[in-house]
């Protein structure tokens, strides 16, 4: 049986992890519009292959499921074993079976095929690393589209007053890997994609960011 590395997941999100064991479906009800909105960035249809990196406990899989459908598949990439585990509670209590979670470093995951698009929510240890997205997009499609939302340090004159507290959380929460807050943490990304969108909700303290993968003929220049 393979042990738990637990100090891999923050002492607090550990906590919080544990408290919402008992209900897989739950998902803070603030955040389900900007995740509905997310998966229809990626512009799925029926029999996709999708990549739901840094998926935690699956809240964004009822929304990748009915976009692909029981004809397509939902592959979720979660570092922490402890999140891993109450998204795998979250497949078995809605009987999804073209849904599955691997448990990895998106780093260094050695992922199979192609995927049709790439969810990266919440997870800016995915679309603020250079490494991850190195090992992450060979496996996209040509056109695939791509959507990522996260936190920001905002410049907006109320938000301003919130990038402390923002600071905090990142310190008490995020993981090992989890880069510190930016003014436009999804840079690296634009590398990587054309016609880059992002919009700022909360104050600017969030963002969504979305695009199509780049031209393996012509890639994007630094």
């Amino acid at each position: 049986m393979k042990e738990e590395r637990k100090d891999i997941t923050p002492p607090y999100a550990r906590y919080l992890v544990y408290l919402i064991r008992p209900f897989p479906d739950f998902d803070p009800s603030f955040i389900k519009p900007v995740r509905q909105k997310a998966v229809g960035l990626l512009n799925l249809k029926q029999g996709d292959r999708v990549l739901d990196m840094g998926c935690g406990p699956g809240g964004s899989f009822p929304y990748l499921f009915d976009a692909v459908g029981p004809s397509g598949e939902v592959v979720g990439v979660e570092i922490s074993p402890e999140v891993a585990m109450n998204a795998r509670r979250r497949i078995a209590r809605n009987v999804w079976r073209n849904v599955q979670v691997i448990e990895a470093d998106a780093r260094t995951i050695q992922l199979t095929g192609t995927f049709d698009g790439a969810l990266m929510f919440a997870a800016a240890d995915v679309y603020g690393s250079q490494e991850a997205l190195d090992n992450i997009f060979p496996h996209l499609r040509e056109n695939a589209q791509v959507a990522a939302f996260g936190y920001k340090y905002s410049n907006n004159a109320l938000g301003t007053i919130l990038n402390p507290l923002l600071r905090m959380a990142h310190r008490l929460f995020s993981f090992p890997t989890t880069p510190l807050p930016e003014y436009e943490p999804w840079r690296i990304l634009a590398k990587r994609v054309e016609k880059l969108n992002v919009e700022e909700y909360f104050l600017g303290l969030m963002f969504l960011a979305s695009g199509s993968v780049a031209s393996r003929e012509a890639p994007r220049k630094n």
